[in-house]
């Protein structure tokens, strides 16, 4: 009945989302309230459900998801997501073309949020694909699996640092394994795929793109430019400190606690999300303003621009922890686990199904990811199921086959110039192949660690 209840809630919200046009944080609170309705909570707690539940998804998030926003605006407004790019594009060459992408692709995928590094990187590919003469989409599959690859899997992005908190996963421990997986999915998802690719849709790659769709752009003089070396340290500085940190708590032999000495509570201390994203920042002005001259009121401009642009995510993120409330307070994770307690299927698969089947129903792998969450975590409890990998299966799923319920589905469309045919040959296959082989990854670590 539990699941009924919820299964019909979904279609509400499909209703809401895709036929009504209603905005997606309005349509998940009205049917977190149908749910809890429907699953008997008394109504007097329903809404304190749902308080509870934005405010604890935002409470755990807002910080990093603030923080990260404004560093990767300060990188990108400096010139130096376009300083990498160009950079490892040179020192690549021509044959390794591709690989350079990816890397590139990579780096800033970790400092900016996914729609925000495709704009910025379409208008280099665009240039560097017309330089060489070679097709756009050559460079463009690699570039979107790269992006698509730190969206879903590491932190500090919306998803993984938002069910890292609704599993607890260690944050450090979902960067160590989200780059172990991360890195053969891009191989695979990008420069591989792009050889089938162009046996399907050949077409495909000879289209010229379409610039205009991206509106103005910033022009930028190399020289003008943070360095390469700074521009690469500012971007991955958040993900070096939570780094430092786990790997020092795994050395040490040890969780890290009240009773600890203070160096190693200020190395655990350091190494949290919240601190780790603000000490970058921090490091971002300086490296990406200040010491390129720049008064504090411009640094500020920018830094307010981009909490513009993320503002609407937070009320959806914080939209998708209320439904994970309702689902939890009304007892449908509970249920979830006792059904499938005594079955032999992992927790890991069950996490990428549930995100994948809602995945492709709504469109919105934020959302996916945070409700598949709410669902699998009673069940990963229950069987001791690692947290951290938990984290990069029910990522996976939330990517899989998007469609045209998907805003990244119409962006990879309109600036490649492809048919809707030629999208799903492309982007459609290749995010469900990040998404499948981000699950085997998690299945084959889980059999190690």
């Amino acid at each position: 009945m539990e699941l009924l209840i919820v299964g019909l809630g979904i279609l509400v919200l499909l209703f809401l989302i895709m036929k009504v046009k209603l905005n997606t944080f309005v349509s998940l609170v009205i049917v977190s309230i149908v749910v809890a309705i429907g699953l008997g909570m008394p109504l007097t707690q329903i809404i304190t459900t749902i308080e509870n539940g934005i405010g604890g998804q935002l409470g755990h998030l807002a910080l990093v998801f603030g923080f990260g926003a404004i560093l990767g605006k300060l990188v990108a407004d400096a010139g130096g997501a376009y300083r990498i790019s160009t950079t490892l594009i040179r020192k690549f060459g021509r044959k390794k073309i591709q690989i350079a992408v990816l890397v590139a692709s990579f780096i800033i995928g970790i400092a900016l949020f996914f729609e925000v590094g495709l704009v910025l990187l379409i208008p280099i590919i665009f240039s560097i694909a017309s330089e060489l003469g070679i097709s756009i989409l050559y460079l463009g599959i690699p570039m979107a699996a790269a992006l698509s690859v730190t969206h879903g899997f590491l932190p500090p992005h919306p998803a993984p640092t938002a069910i890292s908190g609704i599993y607890d996963a260690n944050i450090g421990m979902v960067l160590l394994y989200g780059f172990i997986i991360a890195v053969p999915t891009s191989i695979i998802a990008g420069p591989l795929y792009t050889k089938f690719a162009q046996k399907i849709v050949p077409d495909a790659f000879k289209r010229k793109g379409n610039i205009q769709a991206l509106g103005e752009q910033k022009d930028f003089v190399l020289e003008e430019t943070p360095s390469f070396g700074i521009s690469t340290l500012t971007s991955l500085f958040p993900v070096i400190l939570m780094a430092i940190s786990t790997c020092y708590e795994l050395l040490s032999g040890g969780k890290i606690t009240e009773q600890s000495s203070l160096f190693d509570q200020s190395v655990a201390f350091i190494g949290t999300p919240g601190m780790a994203m603000l000490l970058s920042l921090l490091f971002a002005i300086y490296t990406m303003g200040i010491r390129r001259h720049q008064t504090m009121s411009q640094v500020m401009k920018s830094a307010e621009e981009s909490i513009k642009q993320i503002a609407m995510m937070l009320l959806i993120i914080g939209g998708g922890g209320a439904f994970k409330q309702v689902l939890i307070d009304g007892g449908v994770g509970d249920y979830v686990a006792n059904l499938f307690i005594h079955s032999n299927l992992s927790p890991l698969i069950l996490g990428w199904l549930i995100a994948a089947v809602l995945r492709v129903c709504l469109g919105s792998a934020t959302v996916a990811a945070l409700t598949a969450a709410g669902l699998a975590a009673p069940l990963m409890a229950a069987t001791g199921t690692n947290p951290a990998l938990m984290v990069i299966a029910t990522g996976s799923g939330s990517l899989i086959a998007s469609h045209v319920n998907d805003a990244g589905f119409w962006m990879f469309k309109e600036y490649f110039n492809l048919s809707i045919k030629e999208t799903f040959a492309t982007w459609t296959v290749l995010e469900s192949i990040i998404s499948i082989v981000g699950l085997i990854g998690a299945l084959a670590l889980n059999l190690i660690v």
